[in-house]
């Protein structure tokens, strides 16, 4: 789907019915995100290396002056609706990640007001690339009363995150709002989820962001996420038991993972090797980005897939078949799956004249060995959430 402001502000118009007013209407946007390292790290205290990238979610809306918050979904024309002053339980479908930034928004004391609006998005859905934490974000600025919203990037990315974590259920780190939010136009942006240090990491001009979609929705729910984080925070708790000064599997490196295996079971010992490890791959992957060193970009790549493949087990054979293709095609710098795990997207550094070649071999080959339709997309480096300026 293209997103066309003009479209949008028309089918708000048709729905809003007769009274409503097309030059009253606003339109904000929020991208996705693709991670280029830094894989279950963040809810770890770890290290994070995402890029907001421009397909996006946009709401169309006109602000009224009641306390309910109409909302319709452009695409399947999904209808859905509450009252900020009366949101209730999750209902189990999109707008619970809207009433969550509702409900996240008001904790913060940050002033809310009712709306009629559509929801339209070029960001796929289960691709692994944030299109809930970019309906978020959007959906913070259309909320808000001050716009920009009454809060920084990186603290409108925790109020959402709090939103995701205390009322949808689902016990996310803070990467995907705070990339959403906080993304920098040509720049992966390197987040220390501790300290939530943050600086931009610019990306070479001579590499292209390719992101290959493996057709298979991503089938980690919210179960087996949470199941993870709970397997990181036993071993936290083991391990502190013994060393007091162990706040999280951040205070653990890689001179620590003999010792680990002798406190913790194999399942909760490779979990923790993946995440100790791929901190370590995050500080690479940002000396390879700033030295424009292309094979050392491809180790990290292809040690960061293997650990998620092998140690924290959330890779597929989709995923798998793709790496695999794109590391066999020649220009292809780095490849690895990116997101939550199950299906979704791989991330890829490719060279400018070897993208045809990669789109070739991904549709030929991966359709043929999976029986799915793969999409190739390439992608570039945006701002973070924020308003669209319609003149």
């Amino acid at each position: 789907m293209i997103l066309d402001p003009e479209r949008l502000i028309g089918f708000l118009t048709d729905l809003a019915g007769p009274a409503s007013r097309p030059e009253e209407a606003r339109l904000v946007r929020a991208p996705g995100r693709v991670n280029l390292i830094g894989e279950h790290t963040d809810y770890n205290d770890g290290l994070v290396l995402p890029v907001a990238i421009g397909l996006e979610t946009w709401i169309a809306f006109v602000p009224t002056d009641d306390r309910t918050v109409q909302l319709q979904t452009e695409g399947e024309g999904e209808a859905a609706a509450f009252d900020l002053d009366a949101i209730g339980a999750r209902r189990g479908s999109w707008i619970d990640y809207v009433a969550g930034t509702a409900w996240a928004l008001r904790q913060a004391r940050v002033p809310v007001r009712g709306l009629r609006g559509v929801v339209a998005a070029d960001l796929p859905r289960e691709a692994g690339l944030s299109s809930s934490a970019s309906l978020e974000l959007a959906a913070a600025w259309a909320l808000s009363i001050d716009v920009p919203p009454a809060l920084s990037g990186l603290d409108l990315a925790r109020a959402c995150q709090s939103g995701e974590n205390d009322y949808v259920g689902v016990q996310c780190g803070l990467m995907d709002q705070f990339a959403v939010a906080c993304g920098q136009p040509g720049a992966a942006m390197l987040l220390d989820c501790r300290t939530l240090d943050y600086r931009p990491v610019p990306l070479p001009g001579d590499l292209a962001l390719v992101v290959c979609h493996t057709g298979s929705r991503r089938r980690l729910g919210a179960s087996a996420y949470n199941a993870r984080r709970t397997m990181c925070e036993q071993s936290v708790a083991a391990v502190a038991a013994l060393r007091p000064e162990v706040r999280s599997l951040r205070d653990l490196g890689a001179g620590d993972l003999d010792w680990l295996a002798g406190v913790v079971d194999e399942e909760h010992f490779s979990c923790c090797r993946h995440v100790i490890t791929e901190n370590a791959r995050v500080e690479a992957t940002v000396a390879a980005l700033e030295d424009a060193d292309d094979d050392a970009l491809g180790r990290a790549f292809a040690e960061s897939h293997a650990s998620l493949r092998d140690d924290y087990q959330v890779s597929s054979t989709e995923l798998d078949l793709l790496v695999e293709i794109a590391t066999g095609t020649p220009g292809v710098v780095a490849a690895r799956m990116t997101g939550a795990g199950f299906g979704g997207c791989t991330v890829n550094l490719v060279q400018p004249e070897a993208v045809d070649r990669l789109r070739h071999a991904v549709d030929h080959e991966y359709q043929a060995a999976s029986g799915l339709e793969p999409i190739v997309l390439v992608v570039a480096a945006v701002a973070g959430a924020g308003e669209v300026d319609r003149g």
